[in-house]
């Protein structure tokens, strides 16, 4: 039998479509399965953006584009970023990816080694861990806790600093736990890296436009004196509906460019055509399908978190952002991957066990509300009713 790579055995995946695929079978077999475990906004593409698409490909944009991304793309980007956080980004500093996740895999790959240290979110988006243990580098867990609203805070981040820390990965709004971190932190944290300037920062903004009760969005990019260590991971999957369109952009320090060109270059070569034209029609576009989604997510939100606040056993903290809720289960006396279970196969209710997201999330599920309101109480009705037996 071939043998393969001992760093690929470190390799995690993503729970979510582990589940997402069990639920997708138990349809199959004739079951109704409601799902509120995959993180995807249930909106189509905006037909515009759908329609740029079109366009180009019958306007023969059929070839390779460079790997960094088409230009009017990437100045697209730069003025998206210049009106929503007020900052100048060179189009040369951007560049393109097939979606979010190669941001994360080169900027843990550039950094990564053993002997080294990379600190990420937990509960976090599951790629940060699987890819930082790949490399053979310490992950080093940022814990966020519900006494806090699952927000980070700068003291405990600075203080998880050594000198074999080389990437700092950061996410706000967050997945899974919807936790978005107030300004003031933000602040003291750029305040205290400081005295790190040769520690790299990931700033996860993907879900940067999804913000509740009035809340801002405080991008990493607002602070000029972080911008030779900082790499930005943001897209449109999530904004746009654009979940398959796999299309997402990062911004680097102007040194990090040409070596995350040559990742491309090895890895993907390059986004496909039509896909770039439709995400300058996203960015320049009417935005009027952003502002329905955010505020039908909005509505949900404030339906689904007084519901599961009801069930017994569940306890939930009111999300700042995104489209997710993560309850505190611990009072129904079953492990966060039993009650996933229980609830998949005895509710027909798809969710994701917090321990998918790290060793933080024990004692809590993972709800995502991108799905209609009246899915949403229809499948806590059925939790609750298990829970009742």
């Amino acid at each position: 039998m071939v043998q393969l790579a001992e760093g690929l055995s470190r390799l995690g995946t993503e729970t979510a479509f582990e589940v997402l695929a069990r639920a997708a079978a138990l349809q199959a077999e004739g079951r109704d399965i409601i799902n509120l475990g995959i993180g995807q906004p249930d909106f189509k593409t905006p037909d515009h953006v759908v329609e740029a698409a079109v366009k180009a490909l019958r306007d023969g944009e059929h070839g390779y584009t460079p790997a960094q991304g088409i230009l009017p793309l990437r100045e697209a980007v730069s003025e998206d970023l210049n009106r929503r956080h007020g900052v100048d980004v060179s189009p040369d500093d951007v560049v393109i990816m097939p979606g979010g996740k190669p941001t994360m895999f080169f900027s843990i790959v550039m950094f990564g080694a053993p002997g080294s240290e990379i600190m990420y979110p937990d509960p976090g988006f599951p790629i940060y861990r699987s890819m930082i243990e790949y490399t053979g580098s310490r992950p080093v867990p940022i814990a966020l806790l519900e006494e806090n609203g699952f927000a980070f805070s700068a003291e405990q981040v600075l203080g998880s600093i050594t000198p074999a820390t080389r990437l700092i990965i950061l996410n706000t709004p967050g997945n899974p736990t919807g936790g978005a971190v107030p300004k003031n932190e933000i602040e003291k944290l750029v305040a205290g890296l400081a005295d790190h300037p040769n520690i790299a920062i990931l700033s996860d903004e993907i879900y940067s436009q999804m913000l509740y009760d009035g809340r801002e969005h405080v991008s990493l990019l607002r602070y000029p004196e972080l911008r030779d260590q900082l790499i930005i991971l943001d897209g449109w999957s999530k904004t746009y509906a654009m979940t398959g369109w796999r299309l997402g952009f990062s911004v680097w320090p102007r040194a990090l460019v040409e070596p995350v060109v040559r990742l491309a270059v090895n890895c993907h070569s390059c986004v496909n055509a039509p896909t770039q034209f439709a995400g300058i029609a996203a960015l320049n576009g009417p935005q009027d399908a952003v502002h329905e989604m955010l505020a039908a997510f909005d509505e949900r939100r404030r339906a689904i978190v007084p519901m599961l606040n009801q069930l017994p056993g569940f306890r939930c903290v009111e999300p700042g952002g995104a489209f997710y809720a993560f309850p505190n289960v611990t009072g129904t006396g079953m492990t966060a991957k039993e009650l996933q279970n229980r609830m998949l196969e005895e509710a027909g209710v798809a969710t994701v066990a917090g321990t998918s997201f790290g060793i933080h999330g024990e004692g809590f599920i993972r709800f995502s509300y991108a799905n209609s309101k009246e899915n949403i109480a229809k499948a806590i009705e059925r939790i609750g009713s298990l829970l009742n037996e």
